[in-house]
């Protein structure tokens, strides 16, 4: 499954979200979430938090490296699970660290969603659109 567009939601005040309708299905197994070094919240299924997962621990754990970058990614995620309406709980912490309430933007990146802060976000958008066509010509 591959994760793509852009969608505007709210968090409630409960700290709850719903994701976009299209891609509820893909999440009946469950959740997983983390923080993403950029700022927003990460959203895997299990299966796609696993393959992340063999990136991540690919360095030894008898690396400081290694014991770092599991614990970057392993202490900063969480389960969820979606509700009868499609929503997820983000955790306190990672909606305090990423700054969501109120309005945010869920978006796609292949590999899993996306949820930022609306600023957050047009600020990495604005990122993106300077540094995205000389990148695209990069590419070989």
């Amino acid at each position: 499954m591959a994760f793509r567009g852009t969608y505007e939601h709210m968090v409630d005040d409960r700290g709850r979200v719903a994701l976009p309708a299209r891609y509820r299905h893909v999440f009946t197994e469950g959740v997983v979430l983390t923080m993403s070094p950029e700022g927003c919240v990460e959203v895997f299924t299990p299966d796609g938090f696993d393959d992340m997962s063999q990136l991540v621990t690919a360095e030894p754990a008898t690396h400081l490296k290694g014991r770092r970058l599991r614990r970057g990614f392993f202490a900063r995620s969480w389960d969820a699970e979606l509700d009868r309406q499609g929503r997820i709980l983000i955790p306190a912490d990672l909606r305090e660290t990423a700054g969501l309430n109120g309005a945010v933007v869920i978006s796609g990146r292949r590999e899993c969603l996306e949820i930022w802060n609306r600023e957050r976000w047009d600020e990495e958008m604005a990122q993106v659109s300077s540094a995205y066509p000389q990148e695209l010509e990069s590419l070989e």
